[in-house]
């Protein structure tokens, strides 16, 4: 038996539950522009008997998903990626690559090999945040590959070469995104 003292949702039932709960209550939300998908999630949650770290992890979460959806709505966001960026810069790197999903698996060409590799940059800083270094790597190089030739339209919300350098550094400190 693994005992956790710290949300881990590659090793914890409980941890990746709540986590894919709580990213599915956010981007409903986010969809639908209406903020009680989320609310009632977080309520949900907090109403059983968790430990303090789950309860911990679903609290800083509901305050980044506050700030999250008040940007989006405050500044009108539309574009996807906009609104990808904004989630990336609350640090919440698996609601992005799960914000972005649908949009890839409905793309062609050029913009779902930016998708993607968006997504395995989200991907690779999911792992940074659990120590998965050998994996952080995997995914980094992958995501570096698939953005490189995406670097003019990426230029359009953000600053390519900081993401690529920081990627290829494994550098565990995340570059803003929607700052450009």
């Amino acid at each position: 038996m693994v005992v956790t003292l710290h949300f881990d949702p590659f090793n914890n039932r409980l941890c990746r539950d709540v986590r894919n709960a709580l990213a599915v209550g956010f981007i409903d939300a986010l969809n639908q522009r209406v903020f009680a998908p989320v609310r009632r999630t977080v309520d949900g949650l907090l109403e059983q008997s968790l430990p303090a770290y789950v309860a911990d992890y679903i609290r800083h979460r509901w305050e980044a998903y506050n700030g999250i959806f008040t940007d989006v709505t405050d500044r009108d966001l539309k574009d996807p990626l906009d609104i990808a960026f904004c989630i990336w810069d609350r640090h919440l790197f698996f609601e992005t690559h799960e914000f972005l999903e649908p949009y890839w698996m409905r793309a062609v060409g050029e913009e779902k090999e930016l998708l993607q590799a968006l997504i395995r940059a989200a991907g690779t800083y999911v792992h940074l945040e659990q120590g998965n270094l050998k994996s952080a790597g995997r995914i980094a190089l992958k995501a570096i590959q698939g953005l490189q030739p995406h670097r003019a339209r990426l230029a359009v919300h953000t600053d390519p070469d900081l993401l690529l350098d920081k990627l290829r550094r494994l550098d565990p400190l995340p570059p803003k995104l929607s700052s450009h």
